[in-house]
């Protein structure tokens, strides 16, 4: 009888309040996020120092861990902006900080001693050798770089006393481990400093020298060509790999996604997670799983460097994103009656569209709008985008779950 691995971690990516709601909604065993500096994804909205302390206090009552990121590689003057920003997290608790630039790290072991520290994948670490220096210098969790192997993983695990994370699922950079000089060439932002424009997504032709302004695409689709265009990674059919390599935290990308992809992906890795963890003799991939990630958009999917597959880390040519997105309608907020959910409307909705309802377990039910009501409770013929609604429907309300359209060919954009 096969014995139960660990059961990892499950962290994801809370680019503001409503999606760390959201994280956790549906089943994160730990959240990250950042401040409105010194991250590298200074474009996903972030929190002001007063939402991360909600967002810290929110999480631990829920019982989910916080890390907060300070990830870019700093320039002489942020030097004393950092020592400000370190000091103030040592009055939020969280419960760890994610750094890559070693002046960061001996500012954080010097400023806040008693928060954890987790060495960011743009560290680019790759051996067992280099994360045991780490743990010298007081590192507690490694973010591996994406470019190992699960064979390497497995053998750092096995020579490390530290904690290790991998990047599960979401975008991957085509550079290495995102450390990239695109966008400061192209668009004068640095990518290292968390405003990366994703050059590697632009559209790109070959022009010769002798024929100005007329312009040959190299690969192509209806869009365009894409020269670096990674395909995301999508590792939902190998749980069972990860765990068995003792990986610590399963980690998802995505802080600028929206909502409803927060949700989706969230939900079907911690469905897969605890599946193989109950009862790992007799696990099996649930279907419903892997069609609720094909339905949202991405760049075509792929197990990147995990399996030493040359095939699976090739640039996406043939599409920008495969997929049909779900019609995002919105997130329940409220279930004022038996048959009653208060909406957060993006996206308009009206009195006889059928709807599905992501919740947090289970199978998804649909059911019919039969009547939509406004703040005063009284009838309205639609739900406009940006307003709060409360949907009649046919079935037992949820306390919570993502409203969206039954039917994934609509064209309305996750929000």
């Amino acid at each position: 009888m096969k014995t139960s691995p660990k059961k990892p971690e499950l962290l994801a990516p809370a680019g503001n309040l409503e999606k760390l709601e959201v994280a956790i909604e549906f089943g994160a065993d730990a959240v990250y996020l950042a401040g409105k500096a010194f991250s590298l994804r200074n474009f996903s909205g972030n929190f002001t120092d007063q939402e991360l302390t909600q967002a810290v206090d929110f999480a631990h009552h829920a019982g989910v861990k916080v890390y907060l990121a300070c990830n870019i590689y700093s320039r002489n003057p942020e030097q004393a902006a950092i020592v400000g920003f370190l000091e103030r997290i040592g009055h939020l608790n969280p419960d760890a900080v994610i750094i890559a630039d070693p002046g960061i790290i001996d500012l954080a072991a010097t400023i806040i001693p008693e928060i954890p520290i987790h060495l960011s994948t743009q560290a680019n670490t790759t051996n067992y050798n280099a994360v045991n220096f780490w743990g010298k210098v007081g590192v507690k969790r490694v973010n591996l770089a994406r470019e190992l192997t699960l064979t390497e993983i497995r053998e750092i695990k096995q020579r490390s006393d530290l904690e290790i994370e991998t990047f599960i699922h979401g975008a991957m950079c085509i550079s290495y481990s995102g450390r990239c000089l695109l966008s400061s060439f192209l668009s004068g932002r640095d990518s290292n400093q968390g405003a990366c424009t994703h050059p590697c997504r632009w559209n790109y032709s070959v022009v010769e020298e002798q024929r100005p302004g007329h312009y040959h695409s190299l690969m192509e689709d209806e869009r365009g060509s894409y020269l670096f265009n990674s395909k995301d990674l999508c590792m939902l059919d190998h749980i069972p790999e990860l765990m068995d390599a003792g990986i610590d935290s399963l980690k998802i990308e995505g802080r600028m996604k929206g909502v409803n992809y927060l949700a989706s992906v969230v939900k079907a890795y911690r469905m897969a997670i605890d599946s193989y963890s109950a009862d790992p003799a007799h696990y099996s991939l649930d279907p419903e799983w892997t069609q609720e990630l094909s339905q949202l958009y991405h760049r075509g999917y792929c197990t990147g460097f995990y399996f030493n597959d040359p095939n699976q880390t090739l640039p996406n040519y043939d599409n920008l994103r495969k997929g049909m997105i779900h019609g995002f309608i919105g997130r329940i907020v409220d279930s004022p009656g038996k048959r009653q959910i208060t909406v957060d409307v993006r996206n308009k909705i009206s009195p006889g569209d059928t709807i599905e309802i992501l919740t947090p377990q289970g199978i998804n039910p649909s059911t019919l709008i039969t009547q939509i009501l406004d703040k005063n409770m009284s009838p309205i013929d639609h739900g406009q985008p940006n307003t709060r609604s409360t949907l009649v429907i046919q079935i037992d309300a949820p306390s919570t779950g993502i409203i969206r359209k039954a039917d994934p060919s609509d064209n309305r954009t996750d929000l």
